[in-house]
Order: C-alpha cells, then sequence, then structure tokens
C-alpha cells in the first residue's frame, strides 16, 4: 500500500475514534525532514540523544508535516523535529491529539515563492501573477507564506492555478518551465533560485509581518507519560543549537549536518544560515510560545478555514501549546 492512501485511511479511523496510539516506554522515534540542516543532526550523527535519554531513539525522515501528524496519529512517531505550523493547526483542529513543545527554528528567507526569470516580474509587478500556475505543497507553511504573500500583493489565488507537489518535485517542475511560480524551502528552494527571482526576501516579509517558524511537535499523551524523556530530549536539541550559534564549533559540526541532511556542505550552509535557533528563554517569552504563537495559529486556522480546507477553527489554540518540558530545560 502506498504511504499517501495508508496515511488517509488512517486519519479518517481517528476522526472516527477508531485508532489509539501506543507508545513504547523503551525506545522513541522521531520525525525529520532531510534537506532541511539543522544542529540537532549533529547530536543525532553522534548518538547524543541516545546517550542522555537512555533508550534507543529511531529517526524518519518524511517529506510533509501532514504526513508527520498521520504518523504520530497511528503511533508510529512520537516526536516530530520542524513540523510546519499549518499541518499541525489542521491536525489539532480536527481533533487530533498534538501539542507543541519548542520551537524548531525561525526563519524568513528558507521558505519562500519565486518567479520564473522569463516572466519579468517582481514585487511592483506582482500583479501580473494572475492567472500563472504555481506549484506549492498544499496544507504547509509554505502555502500559508504564498497565501499571505498575494494578499500582500492583492493578488487573488483563486485566480491562479495551484498544483500540490512536494518542494523536490516543485523545483524540477520549475526548472523544466512547465510552472511559472514555485514555494517551498530548503535545497528545493535553492534550486528554484537558480531558475527565478523572490518577490520579498526574508527581511521584507517580516516587516510585512509574514513569517516562518517549524514546530517540535508530540503528543499529550506522550507528554504526559514520558516528562523526563521529553524534557531531555528539548535539552539535547537546545545543547546543540547552543553550541551552533556559538560559532565556534561551525567547522566541526557543519560537516557531519550537511552528511545527516544528504546535502554537501556548501548547499548545507546557504540554507542553515538563514534559520535562527532560539534559546529556551526566548522560546518561552511572550514573543513566541509565551503569547504571539497561539495567536498565529489562530490566524492559521482563519485563513484556511476561509479558503475551504478547514472544516472549522478552534476558539482558542493556547491550549495547544506546553511550555512545561522546555521550562524544566530552561531551569537545569
Amino acid at each position: 500500500m502506498k504511504r499517501t492512501k495508508a496515511i488517509s485511511g488512517l486519519l479518517s479511523l481517528i476522526s472516527l475514534g477508531m485508532v489509539s496510539p501506543a507508545f513504547a516506554q523503551d525506545a522513541v522515534t522521531v520525525a525529520y525532514f532531510q534537506e532541511w540542516p539543522m544542529p540537532f543532526q549533529y547530536a543525532k550523527a553522534k548518538g547524543l540523544y541516545e546517550e542522555k535519554l537512555g533508550v534507543p531513539v529511531n529517526w524518519v525522515a518524511f517529506d510533509s508535516g501532514t504526513a508527520m501528524s498521520a504518523a504520530m496519529a497511528a503511533g508510529d512517531v512520537q516526536i516530530a523535529i520542524s513540523q510546519g505550523v499549518p499541518p499541525f493547526v489542521v491536525a489539532v483542529s480536527a481533533g487530533q491529539d498534538l501539542e507543541v513543545v519548542d520551537i524548531a527554528a525561525s526563519y524568513s528567507d528558507n521558505d519562500n515563492c519565486v518567479v520564473a526569470s522569463r516572466l519579468e516580474i517582481d514585487k511592483d509587478s506582482a500583479g501580473e501573477l494572475t492567472g500563472k500556475r504555481v506549484a506549492l505543497p498544499v496544507g504547509t507553511i509554505a502555502h500559508y507564506g504564498f497565501l499571505q504573500q498575494m494578499e500582500h500583493f492583492g493578488v487573488d489565488p483563486a485566480s491562479m492555478t495551484i498544483v500540490d507537489m512536494a518542494p523536490a518535485e516543485a523545483a524540477a517542475a520549475f526548472g523544466q518551465g512547465s510552472i511559472d511560480m514555485a514555494c517551498g524551502w530548503g535545497g528545493a528552494l535553492d534550486r528554484m533560485k537558480a531558475e527565478g527571482n523572490v518577490l520579498l526576501s526574508g527581511e521584507e516579509k517580516e516587516e510585512a509581518g509574514i513569517l516562518a517558524f517549524d514546530l517540535t511537535t508530540t503528543s499529550a499523551r506522550f507528554a504526559a507519560e514520558n516528562p523526563k524523556l521529553l524534557a531531555d530530549f528539548l535539552a539535547v536539541t537546545a545543547d546543540a543549537n547552543a553550541m551552533w550559534n556559538a560559532g565556534d564549533k561551525r567547522d566541526e559540526m557543519l560537516p557531519v549536518i550537511a552528511q545527516d541532511a544528504g546535502m554537501d556542505e556548501a548547499s548545507a550552509a546557504a540554507v542553515i544560515d538563514n534559520f535562527k535557533f532560539l534559546s529556551p528563554e526566548e522560546q518561552l517569552s511572550e514573543t513566541w510560545l509565551g503569547g504571539r504563537v497561539a495567536s498565529y495559529f489562530s490566524g492559521v486556522a482563519a485563513m484556511f478555514h476561509e479558503l475551504g480546507n478547514l472544516p472549522s477553527a478552534l476558539p482558542s489554540y493556547a491550549e495547544f501549546i506546553d511550555t512545561s518540558a522546555l521550562s524544566d530545560v530552561s531551569g537545569r
């Protein structure tokens, strides 16, 4: 059975209450993305998670956050690193037992949309995008960023043809000339940029209120049953982030991170250097998990509901943010 069909079936069962995830106490399975280099991969490659947690850690690569949600619903995955906001919001809005425990990364330049050079369209002529074909991974942060940019430029997405493609597939189609605009992240975004131009830089996006950040997520059940294990996991991640942020270990860490991400060093550097890895204290502030993130979730839910991609939005998403494990790490 293809994984996409299996995921669809599992989500249907979850909605009917027929799947009850079970968690093994003697091992942890973690979801992550390839071509999305982050400091945690240094700790992953060096076995630092197993050393700290005292149990085997199985790592599984995914190509979308929605697939991560389905795997956690099925009990196949307990923790997801760098899950996008839209897939998370869609999952919890549908009743899935998920919660945010950490901000995996903040970025703006590393998730964007690229317009084909042949069209000669830039931010001053963005209105010409009406009627064009766009390839993007539907239901991800790239999709939400695209919608925000079109709103910013006054372009109706309904006037465009949107083709659902994973970033790598979108980059390939974009390079072949069958797509006018492509949105994605990581190495795929770099390949897109070789064939076109972005409408807004990361700084310009932030000035316009268009943010991009990913989450570390788990289920409320797993967090409640394994508080120390979860806090230890986040502590290893935080240590790897701090090591990277310090800068003096870059030459040691980058080759390891690049290899684990399936990238060459130059490509990995181009991606990771556009990330911001927040300390536990920064994450716990009002700017992030202490306040703004819940409001951001509500904005994502409202837009997807308006577009018909979300049956109903919840009154609030604050209950799906659990900072207890991160507070434990901060207090160590």
